[in-house]
């Protein structure tokens, strides 16, 4: 159908009011860009699921591309099993309700049976409970930490994890056959519940979580017993309850949150970005840590799924990065099961090809081996199972990626700051009794191995020209890949598109400089940016930093050329 035809398709069917009213609004407005990037395409259903901006139109977040993706999910779970079941959670983000329950209603009305939390709950709660239910996926509402204006729709596969690249081939052909407003079968969410279709995820889910958890813990026995002060906020999203709970458990009972940040919000008042990584998301609780002086700072996203630090350091606080939390806690995890003699010789840590190189030197130092892996905590997860089906989870150590990721345990098969945040505090008591906080120990480390230093940049290309244009530097960039970045010679370059050691086809290119510099460049599977990941290492932070200023802008020009 052609871009008019699919507008004036949806202002005749699109019957929902919210829908319908800001369909009239966008269409009164006369902008034609805006029309264009609602409708030039159907909101892409990827293995990460859908995200996108909420609003009219298939490239818009809504009650009919959930649906027309509901109805994809249920006849692909049809296919596979004979009575399926679908576990449904959602974070703070607006909308999340709705989607939920239309979501529920669809599969209920296809005979999928539809187990729902009653309330908010974290990321990693749901891909516990997609296993411990025995569940045949999983479905969450959420952008993760995208801006306020976004929601998403997150498939997980019995296993707990994120649905592999071949089941979401499968249910995007799915969901292409789906009409979103004829083809969607549904009925009365009430109705469904009544007779049974739909059913709430009682408590104790949650409490075996939380078991779970605390068997993943390894505090230091010297250490155990040292007050530790908190500030703590869940970023108007999902953390507060279960991370509090968790808290308490481990004895951490000095915890203040950021009072502007502990409700669920979905529009994110004091962060429009709420994301860890970033330090306006934070800087409520810096300025809270100016007032009350704790050992760290603590920020879940939206979803819980990642976790942010912030340390004193000197007149300011610091955001520890996710590579450096990587270190800290590979580190940290190391030295305790070495000392309980828990670290087999054959015990691994699994992260992606865009972390930091540092895991290398600090896993040869405790004689454990490195696994590397696609972006994208799936396939972290994957690793998990494997070593499940060999009866050897315990090899595994830690699972993380640079963007704020981590998995301590092996009950989870996706990033989890509920477990990584009790790891945090049982290190900070660690270093605390040295008299040392996590920058002074990410610090030791760097004195130890080098200065590796990493940053990530992001250029967005918005709209319909945007992703042509995406698509068009990708391209470029495969077929004909610069021999020069930055003043240095590319030494090699590995185009994952090609595959590469073993790894599915990726669309990645990365070039590799002398002295273990490197610069690896990849569209985002979730917005509309080109990211560039920037390895740098010397033998001082101000040579290190240095570098790393010069491969950016080398980057920036490779990627606004």
């Amino acid at each position: 159908m052609s871009l008019q035809s699919t507008v004036d398709r949806w202002t005749e069917r699109a019957t929902d009011p919210e829908i319908a009213s800001q369909l009239a609004d966008l269409l009164a407005s006369g902008d034609a860009s805006a029309l264009e990037d609602a409708f030039f395409q159907d909101l892409s259903f990827g293995t990460a699921g859908l995200r996108g901006v909420l609003g009219p139109g298939t490239n818009r977040m809504n009650v009919y591309t959930v649906g027309k993706a509901t109805q994809g999910v249920a006849n692909y779970l049809k296919a596979h099993f004979d009575a399926p079941t679908v576990a449904i959670a959602r974070d703070s983000r607006n909308n999340g309700e709705l989607f939920v329950r239309t979501t529920a209603a669809i599969l209920a009305a296809n005979g999928v049976r539809a187990l729902l939390f009653p309330r908010i709950e974290p990321v990693p709660a749901l891909s516990f409970a997609v296993r411990e239910l025995g569940a045949s996926a999983g479905i969450v509402m959420t952008a993760s930490h995208n801006p306020a204006a976004y929601n998403g729709y997150k498939v997980y596969g019995p296993d707990g994890c994120q649905i592999t690249s071949d089941a979401a081939d499968e249910i995007s052909a799915a969901i292409e056959t789906v009409d979103p407003f004829d083809g969607v079968r549904t009925g009365s969410f009430e109705d469904l519940v009544d007779q049974g279709l739909i059913s709430w995820i009682d408590d104790g889910i949650l409490d075996r979580f939380l078991d779970a958890e605390l068997k993943a813990s390894l505090s230091d026995p010297e250490a155990a017993d040292v007050p530790l002060k908190l500030v703590y906020t869940p970023l108007n999203g999902t953390g507060l309850e279960l991370n509090s709970r968790l808290f308490e458990r481990i004895g951490v009972t000095d915890v203040t949150v950021v009072p502007e940040q502990r409700d669920p919000d979905g529009n994110f008042p004091t962060c429009p970005y709420p994301n860890p990584e970033i330090r306006e998301a934070m800087q409520k609780g810096i300025e809270l840590c100016e007032q009350v002086h704790p050992d760290l700072l603590l920020a879940t996203d939206p979803d819980a799924d990642r976790v942010g630090v912030a340390c004193k350091d000197g007149d300011d606080y610091t955001l520890i990065t996710g590579n450096e939390m990587g270190i800290l806690m590979l580190d940290y995890i190391c030295k305790m099961r070495a000392a309980r003699g828990t670290l087999r010789p054959d015990a691994l840590v699994v992260s992606t090809i865009v972390s930091t190189v540092m895991i290398d030197a600090i896993a040869a130092h405790y004689g454990i081996s490195v696994v590397r892996t696609l972006t994208g905590f799936k396939y972290i997860g994957s690793v998990l199972n494997d070593l499940a089906a060999q009866g050897a989870l315990d090899r595994y150590v830690l699972g993380f990626e640079e963007s704020y990721g981590y998995c301590p345990g092996t009950h989870v098969r996706d990033k989890d700051s509920i477990g990584a945040s009790m790891i945090i505090c049982q290190m900070a008591q660690h270093y605390k009794k040295q008299g040392m906080n996590l920058v002074d120990a990410i610090d030791a480390l760097y004195r130890r191995y080098g200065y590796y230093r990493n940053r990530t940049i992001s250029i967005s290309y918005p709209g319909a020209d945007g992703a042509r244009s995406m698509a068009a530097l990708m391209e470029r960039l495969h077929a004909e890949p610069p021999v020069e970045l930055a003043g240095f010679s590319v030494e090699t370059v590995v185009d994952y598109a090609d595959g590469f050691q073993g790894l599915p086809k990726a669309n990645v290119v990365e070039f590799q400089l002398p002295d273990t510099n490197k610069v690896i460049i990849r569209p985002s599977g979730t917005e509309p940016k080109i990211k560039a990941y920037l390895f740098a290492k010397a033998a001082d932070q101000a040579d290190a930093d240095a570098l790393l200023d010069t491969l950016e802008a080398a980057a920036r020009a490779l990627l606004e050329a």
